[in-house]
């Protein structure tokens, strides 16, 4: 058997514990937790995926992470994954979480930040090469280069939600006044 999962519904909610493998080629819905990587000076991590992976080959993301695990929280499998990847041990703040009807699978998504304030050293099985970008520069890339269809599903709800945070600060800085 290989990663074991929780197979959930459509509102999150566990129906048991099932293999990985089998719920993408089953289509059942699982948790996945993924992480933006920041740079102190608010950079983000892009990576390419190696060429030989079975799953996006050669594609391009801005997330790093992979399926949450039998008992574990969206915010814990997520640090795990950094340490896996990336090689780092930092705090994965939750964000965000949405039903990502997926290139492969259906799942949940559960999207959280991280500052990286130490080197990276990256899996080779899971990335190929990496570097930090400024928002900005996402952005472009994100439009000429090929990108894994989820993270581009991700960005745009990331967006979507820095956009009402913000105006949510607005309302509340107008009604204070």
């Amino acid at each position: 058997m290989g990663e074991l999962v929780e197979r959930v519904d459509e509102q999150d909610h566990v129906l048991g514990v099932v293999d990985r493998g089998e719920a993408i080629r089953r289509r059942w819905l699982h948790r996945v937790a993924t992480t933006i990587c920041r740079d102190p000076d608010g950079r983000i991590l892009v990576h390419r995926r190696p060429d030989r992976v079975s799953r996006f080959p050669g594609q391009y993301n801005w997330l790093v992470g992979g399926g949450v695990g039998v008992g574990e929280s969206y915010p814990a499998a997520a640090s795990r994954e950094l340490a896996e990847e990336l090689g780092v041990d930092a705090p994965a703040r939750f964000l965000l979480k949405y039903l990502c009807r997926g290139a492969i699978s259906p799942y949940w998504l559960g999207l959280h930040e991280a500052v990286i304030d130490q080197p990276v050293v990256s899996d080779p099985s899971e990335i190929a090469w990496h570097t930090w970008l400024t928002p900005a520069e996402l952005r472009a890339a994100m439009h000429d280069t090929m990108f894994v269809s989820d993270a581009r599903d991700a960005f745009d709800r990331y967006q979507e939600e820095k956009d009402r945070v913000r105006r949510m600060g607005t309302l509340q800085r107008v009604e204070r006044r």
